[in-house]
């Protein structure tokens, strides 16, 4: 009776170890690296032009030598970094996680998905080309990707490549997905930012901002105040204005007008009007945002507008949610799907 109780302790030993290993054949794995940019070099905050990127590579890289995966490149929002979405670093989002869940189901093409770190000195790159804070943009969409398909088995072509981003980099999500349709050839915004000008223009955010000489100043400050010094940082550049390397934001309690035209030109609704003919050779261009998420919400609105005017196809939607509650859903039950979908998986 021992003898047979021992052979069943072993059997179930090995049945527990073969579904344990089942399971782990069913997750992807992270890899953080550090890729050079070019554009990236003698930016005037001093930020690294060898950010860290993390890679999160599907269930079947490692186990198929062969095989070639299109890429999502993933951008996160203002103060995020990379190591936080990917956890790395405790946060509200673990995405591997939730893409491990949606590719073990097996119904998805499996994908690599890319995102740097575009956390500055400012608190974030906003995705753009600066002096200040570096060619952002050009390392997004030459640089980064260059590096990508050289060391990784991509299907190196547009119609293989995705951008994505939630909040800031759902802003850098539309403004490099319509300036580069020979890279990307589909993109999807989740929450966008900055897409019209404006925000908060209180009299008491206006003071915080003047009051920001120095670093220290930055350090303490909070998230809209530091979100406006980054916001020049990447939009309104000045060289010979240290410790910053911004146009005076505000002075005597005003927003500067030649500051406020810049950041608008910025804007993401700004700029559609001069890439129409891009955003008709996207294969798929989706957004969305939580209705309790404003202005967000009613900026994606008259995006959704202005891409009807224009005829240009797209997939909008406004959902039951906020900034942050909804994001990994999203990105498990809309764009995940989305990206299957519209990249070619050969």
């Amino acid at each position: 009776m021992k003898k047979s109780s021992s052979i069943i302790a072993l059997v179930f030993a090995c049945f527990i170890s073969m579904a344990t290993f089942g399971q782990e054949t069913l997750l992807g794995s992270v890899e953080r690296i550090k890729v050079h940019g070019k554009g990236l070099e003698g930016n005037l905050e001093g930020n690294s032009a060898d950010p860290d990127v993390s890679i999160y590579l599907p269930p079947s890289y490692k186990k198929d030598a062969k095989r070639r995966y299109p890429v999502v490149y993933l951008l996160h929002g203002f103060t995020d970094t990379d190591a936080q979405w990917y956890g790395l670093v405790k946060h509200w989002i673990n995405m591997p996680s939730v893409v491990d869940k949606v590719f073990a189901a097996g119904k998805l093409t499996e994908m690599i998905i890319v995102t740097p770190n575009a956390y500055t000195r400012s608190g974030g790159s906003f995705y753009s080309n600066s002096i200040t804070v570096g060619n952002w943009e050009d390392y997004v969409a030459k640089e980064l990707v260059t590096y990508i398909d050289q060391h990784y088995r991509t299907i190196a072509k547009a119609a293989s490549r995705g951008l994505a981003g939630h909040s800031m980099g759902g802003y850098g999500t539309m403004r490099i997905g319509e300036r580069y349709p020979e890279v990307f050839s589909s993109i999807y915004a989740l929450s966008p930012c900055c897409m019209a000008p404006g925000g908060n223009r209180s009299p008491e955010s206006l003071a915080k901002i003047e009051t920001i000489k120095d670093p220290a100043d930055f350090n303490k400050a909070d998230f809209g105040t530091k979100a406006a010094i980054a916001s020049a940082a990447a939009w309104s550049p000045n060289p010979t204005k240290p410790p910053f390397f911004t146009d005076q934001i505000v002075e005597n309690g005003q927003v500067q007008k030649m500051t406020e035209l810049k950041w608008a030109a910025n804007s993401g609704l700004a700029t559609i009007d001069q890439y129409v003919t891009n955003l008709k050779q996207l294969k798929g261009i989706a957004f969305d945002a939580g209705n309790k998420d404003q202005p967000i919400a009613a900026n994606i609105k008259l995006l959704h507008e202005l891409l009807d005017n224009y005829k240009i196809e797209h997939t909008y939607e406004e959902y039951e949610g906020d900034h942050l509650n909804k994001i990994a859903e999203r990105i498990e039950h809309k764009m995940l799907p989305f990206f299957s979908g519209k990249l070619q998986s050969k």
